[in-house]
C-alpha cells in the first residue's frame, strides 16, 4: 500500500492520474484543463500530433522515482541513462508497465537526469526499456508537457 489512508484501500490516485493518462495516449480527445494529469495535454491545438505524456513518480519519502536504461550498453548510442522521467504503456490492478524515457541534452546527447531543472536536461526521446512498478507504492505524480518529447533545438539554443 502507498501513502493513502489504511481505510481506503480501494483507490490509489497515482494509479487513477496512470490510468487516466494511458486512456489520453490511446485515444486523443479534447478536454479543456491543460493543468493536471487528468486533462488531455496530448490536445491537437497544442500543436503537432503528440503520443506521449511523460511524467514523474515521487515515493513515500519525497524522493523522485528513478530507473537505468540501457545497462551494459548493448543497444543504441551505447549509453547506459539514469532517468526520472516515464511514458505509460500498460496498467492492470494498479501495477504498471512504464517505459524509460531518454533524456538528451540540446544536442541530443544522452544525459543521466536525476533532478528536472539539471542544467543539461533539454529533451525527452522514447527507448526500448521498460520496467513493472507498483503504482500503489508511489504517493505523487507529475505529469510533463508533451513537448518535451521529440523535442528540437531552435537555431539560438545550436
Amino acid at each position: 500500500m502507498g501513502c493513502k489512508d489504511k481505510r481506503d484501500q480501494d483507490t490509489n490516485c497515482v494509479c487513477d492520474a496512470v490510468e487516466q493518462i494511458l486512456a489520453e495516449q490511446e485515444a486523443v480527445e479534447e478536454i479543456s484543463c491543460p493543468t493536471s494529469c487528468y486533462s488531455n495535454l496530448l490536445s491537437p491545438a497544442g500543436g503537432p500530433q503528440r503520443d506521449t505524456i511523460p511524467f514523474m513518480l515521487t515515493n513515500k519519502k519525497g524522493e523522485l522515482f528513478k530507473a537505468f536504461g540501457n545497462v551494459g550498453g548493448f543497444m543504441g548510442d551505447m549509453t547506459c541513462f539514469k532517468t526520472i522521467f516515464f511514458r505509460v504503456e500498460a496498467v492492470e490492478d494498479c501495477c504498471a508497465t512504464l517505459s524509460l524515457l531518454r533524456p538528451v541534452d540540446v544536442h541530443g546527447h544522452t544525459e543521466s537526469v536525476c533532478d528536472p531543472c539539471d542544467e543539461c536536461f533539454f529533451g525527452l526521446e522514447k527507448s526500448d526499456f521498460c520496467i513493472e512498478v507498483d503504482l500503489s507504492c508511489f504517493c505523487a505524480i507529475q505529469c510533463l508537457s508533451p513537448e518535451l518529447v521529440d523535442r528540437i533545438a531552435d537555431k539560438h539554443h545550436k
